[in-house]
């Protein structure tokens, strides 16, 4: 919770974070399929029951998060929620009904089904999903797109190919198409803050960065902090 409070403290007002299911369904804020990587403990989190939980630290200090902790929080709080398995839509959408907290939340995923499964669930935003991005991408070089049933475009700066090679994904191009859909574009994960800069001058509306602290000075220097 400690990332949190950091960054509402600096005065962001939304938050993109990753959610995944303990095996009695309980949605936890975490990135990882296993434990191994950021916390004391190995194994994966779909093993484990959430009070089985209750010792595991993240990096030896922070305690796993409840995503119904996290609502709770701070109810005015927005939130970019990206839900890395299957088995944790259910429990989300769930725990956002519990916390009336469906208006404030934009599910962003590479899964085209998952976002389907949160579209049929009912009104609220849902980002672009792979095939969507693919496809805004071509409308900017005339190729028309077609219905996108998303609300917003989150897309990294370029898409990595072979490997050194990569692609752009946002350019003047893709911003005007997106726009001309009336869609945000959000960029991810900005930590240069050159490349800040650069995004905000083509006209990005978002910025997810892993450096909170840098991005808000980008912003302040730009006049763009609220």
């Amino acid at each position: 919770m400690a990332a949190f409070e950091h960054a509402v403290h600096l005065g962001y007002r939304c938050i993109e974070t990753d959610v995944r299911a303990t095996r009695d369904r309980v949605p936890v804020i975490f990135h990882d399929e296993s434990m191994d990587r950021l916390t004391d403990h190995t194994g994966p989190f779909a093993v484990r029951d959430w009070a089985q939980l209750d010792d595991v630290r993240i990096d030896g200090r922070e305690p796993i998060v409840r995503l119904d902790d996290l609502l709770g929080a701070w109810p005015d709080l927005r939130l970019i929620i990206d839900p890395k398995s299957d088995d944790v839509v259910t429990p989300l959408i769930e725990a956002l009904r519990r916390a009336n907290a469906r208006h404030r939340v934009c599910i962003g995923s590479f899964s085209t089904r998952r976002l389907r499964w949160f579209r049929t669930d009912g009104p609220g935003c849902t980002s672009c999903g792979p095939t969507e991005v693919v496809r805004l991408r071509a409308e900017s070089w005339g190729v028309p797109a077609g219905k996108l049933d998303a609300d917003c475009a989150q897309v990294p700066p370029r898409q990595p190919l072979l490997g050194k090679l990569s692609v752009p994904v946002v350019d003047a191009a893709f911003l005007r198409a997106a726009h001309a859909r009336g869609m945000p574009v959000q960029v991810w994960t900005v930590d240069d803050e050159a490349e800040m800069e650069r995004l905000l001058d083509l006209g990005v509306d978002g910025i997810m960065s892993d450096r909170v602290t840098a991005l808000k000075k980008v912003f302040e220097r730009r006049g763009l902090w609220r």
